[in-house]
């Protein structure tokens, strides 16, 4: 029921409208390119390399005739793959990191925030080439950096929530009572630090775009030949003053779903809070009061 409240929160917001939007036609196209691009991938014709948008080719060719359509398509669903084991990454470092630096024991707390300060200052791009030495260019590599320092950025911006939290009177009564660290913190601490996670997940997602298409302008990014939006924009940016429509429609899609996953953590963060949202205090007023009815009736 509450998921339905936030939802329906979100849609009225212009912001979270045009995120849900952008979502949606992400999703579908991804799916939609999984059966059907208007042409083949590997379809190439050198002589219309570089063509103009037209009815045959909508977003016109690329250096070697390929349709950019049909490779925006394609590469939609590897960048949402990318997003989404990035997001994962992130959450489970992240939740880790916050759980030791909000421990009980105040010397790995504090052990925890000296070794997430260390590693934070450690860029996704120096991280990337590490990777790529023994594995080479692949998307492994772009999740791995990703994750592990957009995970230890959440860590560090979630713990001041996190250790609110874990201060609380529910939380020391539930350590009283004897229940599991773990079980503690995703029951009680974690709910308590959504709003937070859900923009940080969010923008872990959006800038895992953005570090896809530089990595891969690097080469230590997607390999050749796998279609993503960073491969596009690598492929067409070489002669960007002379073509420069088959450089728009890649950076035009990117930025179009970074923004839309940033507006989409914001809507989530002010949705998902009763603080800001009435129609959730309404529904948990209405809950409370059916309870207690529930009660005296029995």
């Amino acid at each position: 029921m509450s998921f339905g409240v936030i939802m329906r929160s979100m849609w009225q917001q212009s912001g979270g409208r045009f995120a849900l939007i952008v979502m949606a036609c992400w999703i579908a196209v991804s799916l939609l390119s999984l059966f059907w691009t208007p042409y083949p991938l590997l379809q190439t014709d050198g002589g219309h390399a570089w063509a103009s948008p037209s009815a045959a080719h909508p977003l016109g060719t690329d250096g070697v005739g390929a349709d950019v359509l049909s490779w925006l398509m394609a590469g939609s669903r590897t960048n949402l793959v990318i997003a989404l084991l990035t997001m994962l990454v992130s959450a489970m470092i992240g939740l880790a990191c916050t759980a030791v630096m909000v421990s009980g024991r105040r010397a790995l707390a504090s052990a925890g925030v000296v070794v997430v300060d260390a590693l934070i200052a450690i860029p996704t791009v120096l991280l990337a080439l590490l990777f790529a030495v023994p594995f080479g260019a692949s998307i492994a590599v772009i999740v791995a950096a990703c994750g592990m320092t957009y995970g230890l950025n959440m860590a560090r911006i979630v713990k001041p929530s996190a250790s609110l939290a874990a201060r609380s009177a529910y939380v020391q009564a539930a350590r009283a009572m004897g229940v599991s660290a773990w079980r503690v913190f995703f029951t009680h601490i974690v709910p308590s630090t959504f709003p937070v996670l859900a923009v940080q997940l969010s923008m872990s997602a959006g800038t895992s775009i953005l570090a896809e298409a530089g990595l891969t302008y690097l080469g230590v990014g997607v390999p050749s030949g796998v279609p993503s939006w960073g491969h596009t924009l690598t492929t067409s940016v070489r002669l960007i003053s002379i073509y420069p429509l088959t450089v728009l429609w890649p950076g035009l899609t990117v930025t179009l779903v970074v923004t839309a996953l940033y507006l989409l953590g914001d809507a989530i963060r002010d949705c998902a809070d009763p603080l800001a949202n009435v129609e959730l205090r309404k529904l948990a007023a209405t809950v409370s009061r059916q309870t207690h009815n529930t009660g005296v009736d029995a």
